[in-house]
C-alpha cells in the first residue's frame, strides 16, 4: 500500500555534536531537514547550538502548547525568518510581532470568516474547472502538476483577492515568488553568521528585484482601486474597508500591499504545493484514490459545484493527510525574548526555538506508522483521539494561520475537480525529494502524465 518512505532521503547524515559551521551552513543553504538532529523523530526536546547559538528544538505536543499558546508573549519571530522574507512581505501579519501584529490580526480576521470564505468558493470551483479544460489538451503528455497548481491558484488569486486587477502577469508573479524562496537559504544563512543586512549573496539582486515587482504590481492594483472609488467583496476591497474594531484604525497603503503579498505567498504557494503532493500520494494509493473518486461520485453525480465542496470529507482528509506527510511550513521558529522554562528545561533570553513540523507530523511517539500515507487518521474519532498539537500544518495558538479556512476548501475544491476527470501517474520512479527553501518544494518540480478517466454524466 506504502509509497516508499521520504525519510530516508532527508535524514542528517553528521551528527549535530560533530558539526562545523561549514557543514551547518551547507545544510542551511542545500535543505535545512537533512541538518536536524536525528533525535527530532524521536525525543519530546533536543537541546543542541546552530552556528554557536543555542537552539532548542521542541516536538512533545503539551511542550509545543506551552510555546505557541501559554508563552506565545515570550516569543518573537526569529530575525532569520525576517530576514529571509521582511524585503518582500515587508512588516505583514505573518512577519510582524507585538502591537503591530495584533492590531493587523485583529483587522483581517473577520475578512477570514466562514462566512465570507464561503462567499469565495464559486471562483474557487470555476478556476478549477478552467484548469480541468486545459487539461483536455495535454491528455496523454507531461506536465509539472506543480507548475499547474500553481497557475490555478493564482487564478483564484486574481478571483478572490486581486479582482481589481485582471491583466497582472501570472506567470511573472509566480517565477518571481520562486526566484525569491530560492535564494532563502542564503538569507537565513546570513542571519545565522550575524552577517550584516547589505552583505551580498549568490541571487540576493534578483530576489530584491522579484520582490520589488512583486510590490509595485500591487501598490498599482490598489492605488486603482482607490481611484475608482470602487469598494468589490474581494480581499482587497474588503482590507480597504476594514477597521481595527478596538481603535478604529484603518489600513494604510503599505500595509495592505504587505498582508496582501503575505496571503498570496502564503494561499497560492503553500496550496499549490499541497495539491501537487496530494496528486502524487494520491497515485501511489490506488486503493485510497478509488474511494475519493466514490465519494465525489456519491456527492457530486452531475460534477463538482460550489454547494458539494463541504460534503465531501474523505477528500478533505487526503488534503489533511498529504500536509501531515508533506507540512508546506515544515518548520516554525522563534526566538525567546525573555528567561522562561518550556517544561523542566531552562530557556535563557536569545535561544531559538525551533517547532520542526515535518518531524512532528513523522514523529514515532506520535503517529502510528508515521510515514504510511493514511487518511483515515482524520476521521472524527481519530482527530478526537489524538493531541491538538500532534499535527500543525497551520501553526498554532493566537498566530495560527488566517487563512486556514479558505486553503482547506479551496484545495478539497480543486482536487475533487480534477481528480475525478483526470488520472495522473509519476514520470519519476523514485519519490520526490522534499526540498525545504521556507515551504517544502519537490525538489525538480512534480512532473506527471495525464489521462483521462472515463466519461461520466457532468
Amino acid at each position: 500500500m506504502n509509497a516508499p518512505p521520504p525519510h530516508a532521503t532527508i535524514k542528517a547524515v553528521v551528527p549535530a555534536e560533530r558539526r562545523s559551521k561549514l557543514t551547518t551552513l551547507r545544510y542551511v543553504l542545500r535543505n535545512p531537514l537533512e541538518g536536524w538532529p536525528e533525535e527530532v523523530y524521536s525525543a519530546p526536546m533536543v537541546r543542541t547550538r546552530t552556528m554557536g547559538h543555542p537552539t532548542l528544538f521542541v516536538m512533545d505536543p503539551d511542550l509545543i502548547r506551552e510555546v505557541m499558546v501559554e508563552k506565545a508573549d515570550a516569543f518573537h519571530k526569529d530575525p532569520a525568518t525576517k530576514r529571509a522574507l521582511g524585503p518582500a512581505l515587508g512588516r505583514g501579519i505573518l512577519t510582524a510581532d507585538g502591537a503591530h501584529w495584533r492590531w493587523q490580526r485583529r483587522l483581517a480576521s473577520p475578512v477570514f470568516r466562514h462566512e465570507n470564505v464561503q462567499t469565495f468558493l464559486p471562483a474557487i470551483v470555476a478556476a478549477a474547472g478552467r484548469t480541468h479544460d486545459e487539461w483536455a489538451d495535454a491528455e496523454g503528455r507531461q506536465i509539472d502538476v506543480l507548475h499547474a497548481m500553481m497557475r490555478t491558484t493564482f487564478d483564484i488569486i486574481i478571483q478572490t483577492m486581486l479582482a481589481g486587477a485582471p491583466d497582472m502577469d501570472v506567470d511573472r508573479v509566480a517565477e518571481s515568488i520562486t526566484a525569491y524562496l530560492r535564494t532563502s537559504g542564503w538569507a537565513v544563512a546570513m542571519a545565522l553568521l550575524r552577517a550584516p543586512s547589505w552583505m551580498p549573496y549568490p541571487g540576493r539582486r534578483r530576489a530584491r528585484r522579484s520582490g520589488s515587482y512583486l510590490r509595485g504590481a500591487l501598490q498599482q492594483a490598489i492605488t486603482a482601486r482607490r481611484d475608482s472609488g470602487a469598494s468589490g467583496s474581494d480581499l482587497t476591497g474588503l482590507l480597504l474597508a476594514a477597521s481595527d474594531p478596538e481603535t478604529g484604525q484603518r489600513m494604510e497603503d503599505g500595509d495592505i500591499v504587505d498582508n496582501l503579498l503575505t496571503f498570496i505567498a502564503a494561499g497560492h504557494e503553500t496550496t499549490s504545493l499541497t495539491l501537487s503532493w496530494s496528486f502524487y500520494l494520491l497515485s501511489r494509493h490506488p486503493e485510497v484514490e478509488a474511494k475519493v473518486l466514490a465519494e465525489i461520485a456519491a456527492v457530486a453525480p452531475q460534477g463538482v459545484g460550489p454547494e458539494h465542496i463541504e460534503r465531501l470529507v474523505y477528500t478533505r482528509q487526503v488534503v489533511q493527510e498529504a500536509m501531515r506527510l508533506y507540512p508546506p511550513a515544515s518548520v516554525l521558529m522563534r526566538l525567546a525574548v525573555a528567561d522562561l522554562t518550556i517544561g523542566a528545561e531552562v530557556v535563557p533570553a536569545g535561544t531559538t526555538v525551533i517547532l520542526p513540523v515535518f518531524a512532528i507530523h513523522h514523529h514515532e511517539a506520535l503517529w502510528t506508522d508515521p510515514y504510511d500515507f493514511d487518511p483515515d487518521r482524520f476521521g472524527p474519532e481519530a482527530v478526537k483521539a489524538r493531541h491538538r498539537y500532534a499535527y500543525i500544518p497551520f501553526g498554532a495558538g493566537p498566530r495560527i494561520c488566517i487563512g486556514m479556512g479558505f486553503a482547506l476548501l479551496e484545495a478539497t475544491a480543486i482536487l475533487a475537480t480534477l481528480i475525478a476527470r483526470y488520472r495522473l501517474t509519476p514520470v519519476r520512479d523514485t519519490p520526490p525529494r522534499p526540498l525545504l527553501h521556507v515551504t517544502l518544494r519537490p525538489d525538480g518540480g512534480m512532473p506527471m502524465r495525464i489521462a483521462r478517466r472515463a466519461a461520466r454524466t457532468r
